[in-house]
């Protein structure tokens, strides 16, 4: 779901969609938006499973200072989705602990 206007912001303006998957499937998201946008979009509310209690994790700041959104972006684990832009192809992954190659489940 996406807000198409705002009484502030205005019109939402027409911009480049792009593909990317996600956990497996391709979804098409706004070019340059943040991914952590594209996947609420989609409704997909869970970025990673913590450490030790496997607790799952999704937007909390919202602007890079937490972990909560990090995911596994191109292979690279520990990417903030919330401040880092969608492009084209890219593959994302929900992160479980501290990610691939880093004792991952």
């Amino acid at each position: 779901m996406r807000i198409k206007e705002h009484v502030i912001l205005g019109q939402e303006e027409a911009t480049k969609m792009v593909e990317i998957t996600v956990d497996g499937k391709k979804l098409m998201a706004k070019e340059g938006e943040p991914i952590l946008a594209a996947l609420l979009a989609e409704n997909i509310i869970i970025n990673r499973y913590t450490v030790k209690r496997k607790e799952p994790r999704g937007l909390f700041c919202g602007i890079g200072q937490c972990t909560d959104c990090a995911m596994v972006v191109n292979g690279k684990p520990n990417v903030r989705t919330c401040i880092t832009p969608v492009e084209q192809g890219m593959v994302i992954k929900t992160q479980y602990g501290v990610g691939e190659g880093g004792g991952e489940k």
